[in-house]
């Protein structure tokens, strides 16, 4: 069942999230081809290519949040600023990392990309992975996490019921995407094998995932759907998945479609219900959030402008580091003149210690006299202007 909690905080207006595998032989190389050709075209202003370690060390006076370390199984750290819309300003970073385990070859290289613009996202502005990535299919960049998925292709859900739900189940849990499953009353024809989401919005286009169910798996789909997220799909229908963590404002019937034609046409209506859960608050998800600070806090291509104002920045911090030091310096020179004062009054400045003097007789016999012994016995019955307790008051 699609569990009832909600996430702490929501993806920014402003972020573009996603994450993969890359199965090829060279991902850094594809990053980097691509990059390169995109600068020269003109598409984005610059960008970088780091290693990870070294932008971790790059840090100025004082170190940056922890969470902006890419971690030691980075391979690579990318960034890219381009503009987008009417002069809106995009920063994005994506950083490649090394396979869990070395079983098999299809493992491929993870890689995770955040990308922030100055004002909210709008879909028609470019997905950000194909500023990184080349948009071909050629490149196999676009595996998700989730074993035997892609995000650019229709991936048709398998044979055996327990796989369904597993594969949802896992989906719902593990995605930084939008999932939609789609059943098809028949087998389709070549057009109709085309993925929906290809008619979606360029930057929704690479944040949605398509589950195909055949015609005979409805039942399967069904039920698998019900168990595992609480919701259904109707036969030779769509659904939207919810994610693990609720979505506030979503609701099963608002984004099913009850038919849904598989011939090349384009299917407004069910596109229309992605785009309006698209439009609610997401959750972001735990192992996001990481990925977000390091864009924010751990940037490195600055435009002359920003190096300007942070070379002014790193100036005052200096100034005020090296005043706290020198504050520090003077404090400790007081205390030490203030022991070595000490030390020479209590040494008579000789360097050695003196030792108290003892009482003279006369003093110690004075103290222990009977005389002054009861002297201080008759001052306890004194009244509190020094008369007898037995004085009347005038």
């Amino acid at each position: 069942m699609a569990k009832n909690s909600t996430s702490p905080t929501a993806v920014p207006a402003t972020a573009w999230l996603g994450r993969g595998r890359h199965l090829g032989p060279e991902p850094e190389r594809d990053v980097r081809r691509n990059l390169i050709a995109l600068k020269a075209a003109g598409v984005i202003d610059d960008f970088l290519d780091l290693d990870p370690v070294e932008a971790a060390r790059s840090t100025d006076l004082f170190p940056r949040d922890e969470a902006a370390d890419p971690g030691p199984s980075a391979r690579r750290l990318f960034e890219a600023r381009w503009r987008v819309g009417d002069g809106v300003t995009v920063r994005a970073q994506l950083t490649t990392y090394e396979p869990e385990s070395r079983r098999t070859d299809s493992e491929g290289v993870g890689w995770v990309l955040a990308a922030e613009a100055e004002r909210a996202w709008e879909e028609g502005w470019p997905a950000p992975s194909t500023v990184f990535w080349p948009d071909s299919d050629q490149v196999a960049w676009d595996h998700h996490t989730v074993p035997g998925v892609r995000l650019r292709a229709v991936n048709h859900l398998p044979k055996d019921d327990d796989e369904v739900r597993r594969l949802l189940r896992t989906c719902a849990r593990q995605s930084w995407y939008i999932h939609v499953v789609v059943h098809e009353a028949m087998t389709p024809d070549v057009l109709g094998r085309q993925p929906v989401t290809a008619f979606l919005p360029p930057s929704l286009r690479h944040r949605v995932v398509e589950h195909r169910a055949a015609p005979e798996q409805a039942l399967i789909a069904d039920f698998a759907l019900k168990r595992e997220l609480g919701v259904g799909i109707p036969r030779g229908g769509a659904v939207v998945l919810p994610p693990a963590a609720q979505v506030a404002g979503y609701d099963p019937e608002h984004f099913t479609v009850r038919n849904i034609f598989l011939d090349g046409t384009e299917p407004t209506e069910f596109l229309d219900r992605i785009k309006r859960f698209a439009s609610l608050p997401q959750p972001l998800p735990a192992d996001a959030e990481p990925v977000l600070t390091r864009l924010r806090q751990g940037w490195h291509l600055l435009t002359p402008d920003e190096e300007l104002v942070h070379a002014r920045a790193m100036v005052t911090r200096y100034a005020k580091a090296l005043e706290a030091m020198t504050a520090s310096c003077d404090l400790y020179r007081e205390a030490a003149e203030s022991a070595l004062a000490a030390l020479a009054e209590a040494t008579k400045g000789n360097g050695t210690p003196q030792t108290p003097a003892a009482p003279s007789a006369a003093a110690a016999k004075q103290n222990t006299s009977p005389l002054r012994a009861l002297t201080k016995s008759f001052t306890r019955f004194r009244g509190p202007n020094g008369q007898g307790p037995d004085a009347q008051a005038p």
